[in-house]
């Protein structure tokens, strides 16, 4: 059995792409690795250049864009490694990234999912150790309101240096290593998912099974964002997301883990935040883009609700 099996999904980002597989071979040192790529029909030449410059990758063409959290699942009849590792390729690893990390999860057998530091382009850096989403804490963060409500978990506690192993609710997975063990007993990722919230669902699961979640951060990757998704759709000024996929796949989200009636406290708490967002937008005279911006955001809710028969079904 080999150590590490890297999982790699491929969208219009060729020469990001080809920079991260370099790096991760230059980080591989003496750890067994395979690494399959999953071509989500990319039109930029990305299929070219995996198979003229890796010819050792195990390559998968897809005819069309299936989504992120599906293209990994198709690896998974093929991966022999006693860890999974899902790598964005706009994810670029240090060194000592994969042994590290590998070195971690063989001292911790108790460690099911492990995340580590995310530092952006400029060194910044990114939420890497992160608290599941409810109604309330989404309610609060998009309200502002939260700086009223000290005690309140918030998705992204930036409040600490980051410097310490921290166990938290998930991490994010431009690099996300999952023991094989993990995905034997609660699988990978749920297909209702097509972009945004396929590593939440799966944290969610696997801490429910009894599994840690653990953010590592004596290394570090840096995690330039949004790249593939800059080719499905307009980009979110704040989160570099696609509106209408997040809203979907956090809809998808509520349903399937917190019921009807979870789903509908996130649906009203939201628009509550939707018309304080553009109250507070209009009194403080913001450029029209931003308005724009939200108010597109805050008509997207119900009707995405219904298009999804009560956030049950995807879209696509």
């Amino acid at each position: 059995m080999l150590d590490v099996s890297v999982l790699i999904v491929s969208y219009n980002t060729m020469e990001m792409t080809r920079k991260a597989l370099s790096l991760l071979a230059a980080s591989s040192h003496a750890i067994n690795m395979e690494v399959v790529v999953i071509d989500n029909s990319s039109k930029d030449n990305s299929v070219e250049m995996l198979r003229n410059e890796f010819p050792n990758i195990t390559l998968i063409e897809n005819r069309k864009n299936v989504g992120f959290g599906r293209a990994n699942n198709q690896a998974l009849p093929l991966i022999k490694g006693r860890y999974v590792l899902l790598l964005n390729t706009d994810a670029f690893v240090e060194a000592d990234t994969i042994a590290k990390t590998v070195q971690y999860m063989d001292a911790n057998p108790q460690c099911g999912i492990l995340g580590v530091k995310l530092l952006g382009r400029d060194g910044a850096l990114q939420p890497s150790c992160r608290f599941f989403p409810t109604p309330w804490n989404i309610f609060l963060k998009r309200t502002g309101l939260n700086r009223f409500f000290t005690r309140m978990r918030m998705v992204d506690d930036m409040s600490w240096d980051h410097a310490a192993v921290k166990n938290c609710d998930w991490v994010p997975g431009c690099y996300y290593l999952v023991r094989k063990e993990v995905i034997d007993q609660v699988g990978l990722f749920d297909p209702r998912y097509f972009l945004y919230y396929e590593e939440i669902d799966h944290c969610f699961a696997a801490k429910k099974a009894g599994w840690i979640v653990t953010y590592y951060p004596y290394t570090s990757v840096v995690h330039i964002g949004g790249e593939s998704a800059k080719s499905e759709g307009s980009i979110s000024a704040a989160g570099r997301q696609i509106d209408a996929l997040n809203i979907e796949s956090e809809l998808l989200y509520f349903r399937k883990n917190h019921g009807l009636t979870g789903v509908l406290i996130h649906l009203l708490l939201n628009s509550v935040a939707g018309i304080f967002q553009l109250s507070k937008d209009i009194v403080k005279l913001k450029h029209p883009a931003v308005i724009n911006s939200n108010l597109k955001r805050a008509l997207y809710l119900w009707p995405m609700f219904f298009r999804t028969e009560f956030a049950k079904v995807p879209t696509r």
